[in-house]
């Protein structure tokens, strides 16, 4: 690829300090390796290459520049370090931690520790305790465990306490969760949108679910799979109004999406997931930096699992991640899907929007998923990876 054309030389021609930790540029010339923010002179195209990690320029031969020093990490870097020993120390701990404490171990205030960890992780001290032991509960129930052993293994001081916000924590009551969801109604619908056939479905809470595919049918099993024992009910005339306005939203994100979110998942799933809501239309971010961004630098592969299982498509836009050194990386509902989704948000009018959308409502139908189910279509998802 010509240099002066690949997207990483316009990051080092407007110094984008963005950009810093996504990859590294050498110049053949000096024998050095920097930042794409880095203040030296721009060196000409045709003697730059670059790398992924700063390790990767080094073992190519080329030493730090001395002055961005690649080689050490910016203030931004060693504040997350600190803030994922923080969240590893709340998650090895079976007990609440005050938050002067907590704050004593990063060496801050407890205020400007307030301030930094919800900065990182999108969620203050006291929610992140409260999701990881949710999630402890979640792991422990889908186990088979009683109710009650649950709730106290995960941390909790009475029962009372977690079934205050159980309904937040499981999107259920704990005895429905255990048995798969049984007895939740769940209300679905299919369209069809430029990127092909959507399916939205809808809890008590708001939207649980929008899948994107070629097969409405597939798209259906995939519900089922989701929600293994709920009962799933074709949405009526009204509930076709949520499709139209869902799939509005995937020919332009820019407008938002004025529905309700029931956003179930795993503490760090949802770390992830709302970091992903904060990158606006027309920008991408990296696997690696959004792992820095909630406080776990090197879990750039989690990160990538978490996209992969994210079930609200553009609503939690993993669209927008990409690669470090700026390929697409994989998508849920395919690479070309995702391929669109980002030239339409860096130019409106590149995806030209289909008709309007048009719902395919299983009308009157009734699907306890607890019986037979038709084979999972998660087989032909394509992976994702952070490379």
């Amino acid at each position: 690829m010509n240099t002066e054309r690949d997207p990483r030389w316009l990051a080092i021609a407007a110094r984008d300090r963005a950009a810093d930790g996504r990859f590294y540029y050498s110049v053949k010339t000096t024998g050095v390796y920097c930042r794409p923010s880095c203040a030296a002179r721009r060196p000409k195209p045709e003697n730059v290459a670059f790398h992924a990690t700063a390790a990767d320029a080094e073992r190519a031969g080329f030493r730090p520049c001395k002055r961005c020093k690649p080689d050490l990490a910016q203030p931004g870097e060693a504040a997350a370090a600190v803030i994922a020993a923080v969240c590893r120390l709340i998650e090895g701990s079976s007990k609440r931690l005050a938050l002067a404490d907590l704050a004593r171990h990063a060496g801050l205030s407890p205020s400007r520790f307030h301030r930094v960890f919800k900065a990182a992780t999108g969620l203050t001290p006291a929610g992140y305790a409260d999701a990881r032991r949710a999630e402890r509960v979640r792991h422990s129930l889908a186990a088979g465990s009683p109710v009650t052993e649950a709730i106290y293994g995960a941390g909790y001081e009475s029962g009372s306490r977690f079934y205050e916000k159980s309904d937040g924590a499981l999107g259920m009551t704990p005895s429905n969760f255990r048995a798969g969801g049984r007895g939740e109604s769940i209300r679905f619908a299919v369209g069809e949108c430029s990127l092909g056939s959507i399916l939205v479905a809808q809890s008590g809470r708001g939207i649980c679910a929008i899948l994107l595919g070629a097969d409405p049918d597939a798209l259906v099993r995939e519900l089922q799979d989701q929600f293994p024992r709920a009962e799933l009910t074709g949405g009526d005339a009204a509930f076709e109004t949520h499709v139209a306005v869902v799939a509005a939203f995937v020919e332009e994100p820019a407008r938002g999406l004025d529905l309700p979110l029931d956003i179930r998942g795993a503490v760090f799933q949802r770390r992830v997931w709302q970091a992903l809501r904060e990158v606006p239309p027309g920008a991408t971010a990296s696997y690696s930096e959004i792992a820095r961004r909630i406080g776990a630098p090197g879990s750039a592969r989690a990160v990538a699992n978490a996209c992969a299982a994210n079930p609200l498509a553009v609503a939690i836009p993993c669209h927008r991640v990409v690669r470090n050194d700026g390929g697409e990386g994989g998508y849920r509902w395919g690479v070309e899907r995702k391929r669109a989704l980002l030239a339409n948000e860096a130019a409106p009018r590149a995806l030209t929007p289909g008709s309007s959308p048009r719902s395919r409502p299983r009308s009157g139908t009734s699907t306890d998923t607890a019986a037979t189910r038709p084979e999972s279509s998660h087989a032909s998802r394509t992976p994702y990876g952070p490379a």
